[in-house]
């Protein structure tokens, strides 16, 4: 388990609908709110008593306030103003609301994705094998397939508790599908080599770097660079394009759905694991009208369920479940696709 400690945010804000919106974005994002107060209800003194990293304050009228004055006087830490009225969780301005707070937050006291890098430990140290799924006869010729360019490319998506679920899926997928994946974690760079080490070391999945001018090939996860965005050629090749990601996150997972999407359309999944915000909410859609799918780790399962929870509540979401469960549905989805060519010639020859 991690020691890393989340920053402390006080909240004061004049509507509970602000305070309510503020409060639900701050816990899901890993920020511990030790105070969420209406300003009537708040003494100078009472704001002595809160140890606080930061204040976060969302008021109609500051000028002249006494409980601001207070604020600014004391010199021990930031006070963040007027983020703007907080739009409904469901909202299409949601994302861009979050992620702009959300950037200014993780310059001024710290990301709690810093949490993910330390619990790798744990995994590093367990030595549970989960049974392997078999891979069904209809499937059993794909075998052959594995390192050959794959015609699928899905993306793992995940932040805290990520790498638990993802090798947890990892471990229960069979080889020999004829699928390729990429994997966006949210962990901090100098993680990223233990990353691949950790999260494939059960599996029969080669868990490896990117590569810049190579396809995605059946049989491997390829880990999605924290330093740098990674898109695709018109051939499907991985690119490095030397640029950061958009803020606030690295990865990207937004930034990722949207070039996988453009790149292979219907031939494309999202899994959304266990983690927090709402990373990869903002793009769902397009992936979707690309032809895509996304699925999403069932909340019970999770370390954290904010991701997953926000892409299920924006109805993008058509299938939960735990790291097996999810696998055994990419199986099913790839039988089922070896099994409509047959469909489809006996109807023709009815």
């Amino acid at each position: 388990m991690s020691d890393v400690v989340a920053a402390r945010i006080g909240v004061i804000a004049d509507t509970s609908l602000q305070r309510h919106v503020l409060q639900q974005a701050l816990s899901s994002n890993g920020y511990n709110v030790v105070l969420n107060s209406d300003p009537a209800r708040l003494q100078e003194d009472d704001l002595i008593t809160v140890k606080a990293d930061l204040w976060l304050v969302d008021l109609a009228q500051t000028e002249d306030s006494p409980l601001v004055n207070a604020l600014l006087e004391r010199d021990s830490c930031p006070v963040l103003f007027g983020e703007g009225h907080a739009p409904e969780r469901q909202s299409e301005h949601y994302p861009r609301w979050e992620r702009r707070l959300f950037g200014k937050l993780k310059r001024l006291v710290g990301d709690p994705s810093r949490a993910v890098g330390p619990r790798l430990e744990g995994l590093r140290e367990d030595t549970e094998r989960l049974s392997r799924l078999e891979l069904p006869r209809t499937l059993a010729g794909a075998a052959s397939i594995v390192g050959q360019p794959a015609p699928e490319v899905w993306l793992l998506a995940a932040s805290l508790g990520g790498p638990e679920a993802v090798k947890g899926f990892l471990d229960a997928l069979p080889s020999g599908l004829p699928v390729g994946f990429v994997y966006a974690q949210h962990i901090e760079a100098n993680f990223e080599s233990a990353l691949s080490q950790v999260v494939g070391r059960h599996s029969e999945w080669n868990v490896v770097r990117s590569r810049e001018n190579d396809r995605i090939r059946c049989g491997e996860v390829v880990v999605v660079p924290i330093s740098q965005e990674m898109g695709f050629d018109k051939d499907g090749a991985m690119l490095l394009t030397g640029r950061s990601w958009p803020e606030p996150y690295s990865p990207s997972i937004d930034q990722m759905m949207l070039n996988l999407a453009q790149q292979y359309g219907g031939r494309c999944g999202v899994i959304a694991f266990s983690g927090m915000g709402s990373d990869g909410s903002a793009a769902a859609a397009y992936v979707l009208r690309q032809g895509g799918r996304v699925w999403t780790q069932r909340a019970e399962s999770c370390v954290c369920s904010s991701m997953p929870d926000s892409l299920r509540e924006g109805g993008y979401s058509s299938l939960s479940g735990d790291p097996r469960e999810l696998a055994q549905a990419l199986v099913n989805h790839f039988v089922q696709q070896a099994s409509q060519p047959v469909a489809a010639l006996q109807r023709d020859t009815l």
